[in-house]
This record gives C-alpha cells, structure tokens and sequence, in this order.
C-alpha cells in the first residue's frame, strides 16, 4: 500500500504498528508527519512514569530510524494541545486535531480506532483502518514458566528466579544464571503493555507513576520502574492448578453449611496458600447450583467461566460497585483480596443488604480474619457480617470458624453482673469454643478460650483449692469443675453429712470461703485390695506446721495415693518442688504424724 503522505494517530503510534508494517513491506509512504499533539500526550504519560508514554515515545524513535533506510521524510507539524484540549482528550479533541491535520495536507489517516476512521469517512477525510490482530504470540516471560511453576521474579541485575511447586510446598530456584539487563526488562514489559492492549482476555489493571498491574490471559502481572522502586522488575503470577469444591474433601457438615446457610463467609490465609484457588471453586459450584454469581476484585485474576460477571473495583468506586451489586441482584459475590478500609465497610454494607458475600483476606492465623474488621464496623454486626471462616493452608482447608453472638459471662470471669453481649468464635467441627470477642472498657479485646482435656489452667487451681479444703472433712475427695459458678464433688458416703452440715449451714459457709457453689455426692469407692499400685521412693518428715512427702520432683502435678498400714488413705496431687503439705491440725495431716511417731508402715504409688 503506497500513500504520498501519512499521518499516524495515537492508537497506532502505541501499538507500534507503523514501523512493522514498513519493515515488512506492507507499507510505503514518502512523508510521515506526526501531529505535536501526539508527542505532548506521550510526553505528558511518560513523565507520570506511565509505561504507555515510554512505549509511543520509543516507536517515533524506531520510525526516524527507518525513515533513515527506507529514505522518507517523518516531519512533525500542528501546534501543542492547550490543557483545555489535553483535559478533554477523552471526548476526542485531540484525534480531532490530527483528522485535520490529515485533512489540510491531504494526507492519509492510519489508525486502529474504528471511531476514529467513522469520522473520518463522514467528513471525507482518506483513511487506512487496522483491524488489531488478537492472536496470541509466544511472549518472552512465557520462558520462564514450565506446568509446575507459581510464579517468576525478574529484576535487573539479577538472575530470574521462580517459585516452583505447590501452594505450601514449592521451592525458589534459579531459572538461568545469566543476569537480566534493565533492557531487557523494558523490552519484556514493552511487550506485555502491548499485548494486553491486543488481546481480548487481557487489561492493563492498574497503570500508575513507577508500576503497572496488568492480567494477561492467566498471568497476573506486576510491573515496577523508578522512581517507585529502585530497579525495573516484573513478578508474574499463573494459578498451576485448578479445583473444584469436591476436590477439598471437605466435612458433610461444612458442604450443608456452604450449600444451604453460609452466606457471610471469609476465606483466610497466608500469601500463596490457596484462597484464591479456593474462592474460585467455590464460585463455580455456586455457578453450577444455577445460582447469580459475580466478583469483585482488583486485580481481575480469578479463572472463571462466561457466566460469572467479574467487576473490577480499581475501575470504579466503591459506590458504583454498590448500587450495580445491588440493582444485578446477585445471589454470591465473590470478593477477592480485601484489604483497606472501604473494601471492609463494603463487604459488610452488601452482606446487610441481603447479597451473599465471600471475601478472601491475608491471615496468618483464621481469627487474624475476623479482627480485621475490629475498628471498621461495630463489634455487634460482626456475627451478621461473617458467619463462617474458612481458612486455607498448604493447598487445603485446615480450620473452619462459626462466628455467633451470646450474651454472657466471659470465660474466666465469675460474677452475674459481668454478663454482656459477646462474640463466640468456635471450631465449626467439634463446637469448641476457641475465642471470645468483648469490649472491655474503651477497648474491644480477643480472648483465647484454651480448654484441653484436663481443663484450663484456672480449673485445674479451682479443683485443687477445693479439694484441700474439703480434706479437713473427708479422707478422699475428687473434683471436676463443671464451669465457672459451679464444682462437682465426689467423697464416700459417710463424710456427706458432716460436709453439708445442720441445714446446710457447713456447705454454705465452705462455698462462700471458696467463692463457688458446689455439688456434693457419692462416690463409688472400690476396695484397697482392687487399686493398682505403683509405689514409688518418698521421704516423709515434719517442718512447722505441717508434715512433708517429698517424692521425685519428676511427679510433680502427677497425682498418688497415699497408703498407711496396708490401708488406703487418700489421693494427692504432687506439688511444686515434688512435695505434698499436710497441715498437723488437719485429719489427714494427724493420721500421717501418727505413722511417722509410731512408725507405721507408709506407702506412697502413683
């Protein structure tokens, strides 16, 4: 196609199209002339740091270059845009100075915007319309990638490294030893720029001074340049491996959860553990339910089919996400990467509104997810918010949360007067109570609620002051502290009436010492000759006020039975510095003074 004069608008200038096209001999031309309009706007997006800018300006360079070869003028003609022309670029005011341009030289336009070559055929004006090849080339970066690699980390001056494995089980590893060029990265994120322009599965997310997000087919791409680091780096990101819900075997219990009530739910987790490959599935099978599901996210990343809308908020404003989640009248969205303030306040104002909501957070810990909405909206809307929290590690679901409100004494506290409004966060899967969130004073404080099989710390203490207390009535005493109010008591049959005493005047008394009730009853005892024995070595002497059984400081906490004359006499548990106290003036502290005068036989077995 041979022109007298050509004059190139912007689209084709970035695209870089002109200069391939003479290269190949698809094109001749005896004069190129470039409009300043063109030069001010590159110059403008390439002192924003903008790569856009570097791109067009790089390409008017390569066109001198071949001007020089192919021996044809490039000349630059028309005056600077004013701000009012440059502020309305949008609208089309500057295409409009480079379609007169073309129509005073009688040149023709070359362009690859099609609204562009419509106004140009309804004022008469010659033109050359390219239609954008959006066929797939083999790009660069794709070197680095094999079917196990994550991601790859390019940056100047250093080799490419890449993550290479599985999520929770992948290794950093060197892809070539040759170190890459500051040229070579440009080179790479030139073509990328490129591309994403070209292609329809592909966008440049983000394009700020000094980075550049920009989702490329499957890739998810960051780009960074100086000023904003201190180097050109690329971090390209490809999900390996795609899963569908029944691939987590996940419990019946949570698959009726996520399929018939879940409708607040956040999926938590370390950077690369999987939650984005989780969020994805769980979109589809809610897609497959023949349920409306859409996302939010930012960048778009997430490898969904045609029928789940994805919307990118990073294009809009919280706002307009809203009013258009609300009016589309989605069943789920799926919000991927929350991570300020607005993204919080927006998940939680949908998820009132009645949308079924998943959000997918950064967390160490899976409570690390729900304290992240501490601060952003009151503590009481929380359980209304979030009712489930998934948390994902090493590829797969480690810990799921039920999120509720109660109202109650917090654990640990004993007075009725303490009750208030508390958010319970338990183990979806044994009903374990693992945390509790309250305001304490001015502030909103998470609470671990450790219990094990031998019960806290505070139970165990509450049944050993018990237990010594009640050994000044009865020679064999056990105790299980049922709850925060209340104890259980067990001692043979015959010490319960003096326990409880005339009107139960005794056990009243005992149970305001120990500032809890207590339930008094019979245990079963089983006769000496049927308890296993396991004696062990023991010193027994007195020192003031008491008498000592000094036994291995290994036993310490281990609980024994204490024999005297062949008789059992009672159990105890083994105390710091292995030693068991027994007050002299205590029934069990006289019969052991006893044997020790008398020198009675004593034994002492675990």
């Amino acid at each position: 196609m041979k022109t007298e004069k050509l004059v190139p608008d912007t689209s084709v200038i970035i695209e870089g199209i002109v200069s391939k096209k003479l290269e190949k001999k698809e094109l001749a031309t005896d004069e190129i002339i470039i409009h300043e309009a063109i030069v001010a706007e590159l110059e403008h997006q390439a002192n924003m740091n903008k790569s856009i800018g570097s791109i067009g300006l790089e390409e008017i360079s390569r066109l001198r270059e071949i001007s020089k070869k192919l021996d044809f003028k490039l000349s630059f003609s028309g005056n600077r845009p004013r701000p009012a022309e440059i502020k309305y670029a949008k609208m089309g005011e500057i295409d409009s100075l480079i379609r007169e341009l073309a129509f005073e030289n009688d040149a023709v336009l070359i362009t690859a915007d099609k609204v562009q070559a419509k106004v140009a055929d309804a004022k008469g004006i010659k033109f050359i319309l390219i239609e954008l090849e959006i066929k797939p080339r083999k790009l660069m970066l794709e070197r680095f990638f094999d079917a196990r690699t994550m991601s790859a980390h390019l940056r100047e001056n250093m080799p490419p490294f890449a993550k290479v494995g599985v999520p929770g089980n992948w290794e950093f590893i060197k892809k070539e030893a040759k170190k890459l060029t500051q040229e070579e990265i440009k080179e790479m994120s030139k073509e990328i720029i490129e591309e994403a322009n070209m292609r329809r599965d592909s966008f440049i997310e983000i394009d700020r001074p000094g980075s550049t997000i920009v989702q490329l087919g499957l890739y998810r791409i960051v780009i960074t340049r100086p000023p904003f680091s201190d180097g050109w780096e690329i971090t390209a990101v490809k999900p390996i491996k795609k899963l569908q819900i029944d691939d987590y075997k996940i419990s019946e219990k949570l698959a009726k959860r996520i399929e018939e009530q879940a409708e607040g739910v956040l999926i938590a987790g370390a950077p690369g553990m999987g939650k984005s490959t989780f969020a994805q599935a769980l979109a589809e099978h809610y897609a497959n339910k023949n349920k409306i599901v859409k996302t939010v996210e930012a960048p778009r990343d997430l490898v969904l089919p045609d029928s789940i809308t994805q919307y990118a908020i990073s294009h809009g404003t919280p706002q307009e996400i809203h009013d258009i989640l609300l009016l589309s009248r989605p069943d789920y969205t799926i919000f991927d990467e929350m991570r300020n303030t607005d993204d919080f306040k927006l998940f939680a104002d949908l998820r009132l509104s009645g949308v079924g909501m998943v959000g997918v957070v950064h967390a160490t810990k899976a409570i690390d997810a729900i304290q992240r909405f501490l601060g952003r909206i009151e503590l009481g809307m929380i359980p209304h918010v979030v009712d489930t929290v998934v948390f994902i590690k090493n590829g797969g679901v480690a810990k799921v949360f039920n999120v509720a409100m109660m109202v109650k004494v917090p654990s640990g506290m004993t007075e009725a007067d303490l009750a208030r409004p508390i958010v319970v966060v338990s183990d979806f899967e044994t009903g374990k109570l693992e945390f509790e969130i309250y305001s304490y004073g001015e502030e909103t404080v998470v609470v671990p609620v450790q219990e094990t099989e031998k019960g806290t710390p505070l139970k165990e203490l509450a049944a050993k002051t018990i237990r010594n207390e009640l050994q000044k009535y009865a020679d064999n005493v056990r105790v299980e502290v049922a709850s925060e109010n209340k104890a259980i008591v067990y001692v043979p049959e015959k010490f319960i009436a003096s326990i409880i005493g005339k009107g139960g005047q005794n056990i009243e008394k005992i149970e305001e010492k120990l500032g809890i009730g207590l339930d008094i009853r019979e245990m079963e005892e089983k006769p000496a000759e049927e308890m296993p024995k396991k004696n062990v070595r023991f010193e027994l002497f007195e020192s003031g006020n008491y008498v000592i059984i000094k036994v291995d400081p290994n036993l310490v906490n281990k609980n024994v039975n204490i024999y005297v004359a062949g008789e059992y006499l009672v159990t105890m548990n083994v105390g710091k510095k292995g030693e068991i106290k027994v007050g002299k003036t205590n029934k069990l502290g006289k019969l052991l003074l006893d044997a020790l005068i008398f020198n009675r036989n004593v034994e002492v077995a675990l």
